[in-house]
């Protein structure tokens, strides 16, 4: 990475990562950021993480080689205007927001597009802030990065750079592209999951059974609906027309199968679930054994030699085996990087109890 000088405008739990990870691998690298909570910015200068505090959008970011927007998605746009005037000549303007048309949109009217490359790292948390950051949050994670139609590849080389830096997987996409995919893959699910389980609530009987009852599948496929209600608004509302498209594709699908239950249509229900089955394996396969949910758990691991044979370790000393052991990149949910998995219900309990005692930060 060439570039010596990075702002950040923001440093929340994606920022204050990004800049971890950038001063972990290039020590020598200047970092300032400007945030509204002064104190959160003192504590990131303690750490190390940055050596300058911005007092506002000001003359030092006129030092900067890249400036990173890492504040909520509608926030991001706002303060492209303001930091535009104190870009240097060949300085480079990205973001870390989850949708990304309404962001390129802005660059397109404000005319900002030869000096502005998107990005979305796809990891994340369900605890926030910069206090929660760490230099391998984004480590074997994807990065997205999406140019503009003015950007240069140098330019593009450079955010290529930056990801690999602190240890993710870039992968280039239009922006466009990228929010249809995301609408999908991401956002469709966390409607899907919020609305069943408020079908659940609704429908639930006086003594609570289905609450009461709920649990294997049902908690494994609406665990996403505890994600802050807040910043799924925000993100439903700035990538609405692609969770249209998709959530009408959704809803006909359901149409369909209502038809065939109620039509007693059985060889149609059978493809319905035949079908899902060999494409959801094809993902299993495209990434390498993500692992089975039935009995798996999720841990916070930096990624450095030695650092899974030492978990192996600590597992099978105990007697444990380990069905697969895998890399989560897409962590957006609040997964840690590596996925383990195992046989049976009591050898995740015992793995478990035994990590959290080497102080491993896990997650189920």
């Amino acid at each position: 990475m060439k570039d010596t000088t990075i702002g950040f405008i923001g440093l929340g739990l994606i920022g204050g990562s990004i800049a971890r990870g950038i001063k972990r691998a290039h020590p020598d690298t200047r970092i300032m950021a400007y945030m509204r909570t002064r104190a959160k910015l003192e504590q990131a200068r303690a750490d190390g993480t940055i050596d300058f505090i911005l007092d506002g959008i000001s003359e030092p970011l006129s030092e900067c080689d890249i400036i990173f927007l890492c504040t909520p998605v509608e926030y991001n746009a706002q303060y492209l205007s303001a930091v535009r005037p104190f870009l240097k000549e060949g300085a480079l303007i990205t973001d870390v927001g989850s949708t990304k048309t309404n962001i390129h949109e802005v660059v397109t009217k404000l005319g900002f597009e030869d000096v502005f490359v998107g990005g979305h790292p796809m990891a994340g948390s369900e605890k926030t802030g910069y206090e929660n950051s760490t230099d391998h949050l984004l480590e074997k994670a994807y990065y997205i990065i999406t140019p503009t139609a003015q950007s240069r590849q140098e330019d593009i080389d450079r955010m290529t750079a930056v990801a690999t830096t602190i240890g993710s997987i870039p992968i280039v996409l239009d922006y466009r592209e990228h929010d249809r995919i995301i609408a999908a893959i991401s956002h469709l699910p966390h409607i899907v999951a919020s609305s069943l389980v408020n079908l659940v609530r609704d429908t639930d009987n006086p003594m609570g059974m289905m609450r009461r009852l709920a649990a294997g599948g049902f908690k494994d496929i609406t665990r996403i609906a505890s994600s802050s209600p807040e910043m799924w608004e925000q993100i439903c509302m700035t990538n609405s027309a692609n969770i249209a498209d998709v959530l009408r594709g959704y809803i006909a699908s359901l149409q369909q199968v209502l038809s065939d239950l109620e039509g007693g249509n059985d060889a149609a229900l059978y493809q319905l679930f035949g079908t899902s089955r060999t494409y959801r394996n094809s993902i299993n396969d495209l990434t390498k054994g993500f692992l089975d949910p039935d009995y798996s758990f999720s841990v916070d691991i930096v990624d450095e030699p030695g650092s899974i044979a030492i978990l192996s370790a600590i597992l099978s000393a105990r007697g444990i085996s380990i069905k697969n052991i895998g890399i989560n990149h897409n962590r957006e949910h609040g997964e840690h990087a590596l996925s383990v998995s195992f046989y049976e219900k009591s050898a995740m309990n015992a793995a478990w109890e035994l990590l959290k005692k080497h102080n491993y930060d896990l997650m189920n």
